[in-house]
């Protein structure tokens, strides 16, 4: 692969990454929640999740998801129910005083490391809008000419870099907002501000899918 092509696929997914999603705002409220470095297993988990749609997609199944209607409309509708009811379980979290005076080291004793990178996984996962993209995007950077396996491996690897920094960074942010947010009725006010986004990103996948069918 050229290196000038390498570049520009660096700008362009960069822009993309940084675009605050799903991922994202997960990151910053387990970033606040549960402190940078537990907030590592959501980076990761929406990270491989990437890397799952990636394969997929350059496997060729990411073109029969999008050729078969009631497939991908099934995908969607998953995908919104999930966002759905993890906005509703961040609506009714009331937050605890524990988690913000101490964020890098106190954490609920039902949010393990493995529950931490599975909420990030699903969330990453339960975007059917990746399998387009990266569908779409691959066969812009990839040569013909040249081994397929061997600039998969680039793409998919430059991808991973950049998604679990922008992510990382995303859950410093949220881990600094824990000087603001010192008392409960702050933390409702977040838990409910992060769930409403949810539950609104939910709905409008759900929305669209059902438009399109």
């Amino acid at each position: 692969m050229a290196i000038s092509v390498w570049l520009i696929y660096v700008s362009v997914i960069t822009l993309l990454i940084i675009t605050p999603g799903p991922s994202a705002l997960l990151c910053i409220s387990d970033g606040l929640k549960f402190g940078k470095k537990r907030s590592v297993a959501t980076v990761l988990g929406g990270a491989i999740a990437a890397l799952v749609l990636m394969t997929i997609s350059a496997a060729g199944l990411g073109a029969l998801l999008v050729t078969s209607e009631k497939l991908f409309f099934l995908l969607k509708i998953l995908g919104a129910m999930y966002l759905i009811y993890l906005g509703w379980q961040s609506w009714k979290d009331r937050g605890s005083l524990e988690h913000i005076s101490e964020p890098t080291i106190s954490i609920s004793e039902n949010m393990s490391v493995y529950k931490l990178f599975k909420k990030g996984f699903m969330v990453g996962i339960s975007n059917p809008k990746d399998i387009l993209f990266f569908t779409a995007l691959f066969p812009g950077f990839i040569d013909t000419s040249a081994p397929h396996l061997e600039q998969y491996f680039i793409l998919a690897g430059t991808w991973f870099v950049i998604d679990c920094t922008s992510m990382f960074t995303y859950t410093s942010l949220g881990n600094r907002l824990g000087s603001w947010l010192k008392n409960s009725r702050n933390i409702r006010r977040f838990n409910r501000i992060v769930g409403g986004v949810f539950v609104s990103l939910g709905s409008s996948l759900a929305l669209s899918a059902v438009a399109s069918k």
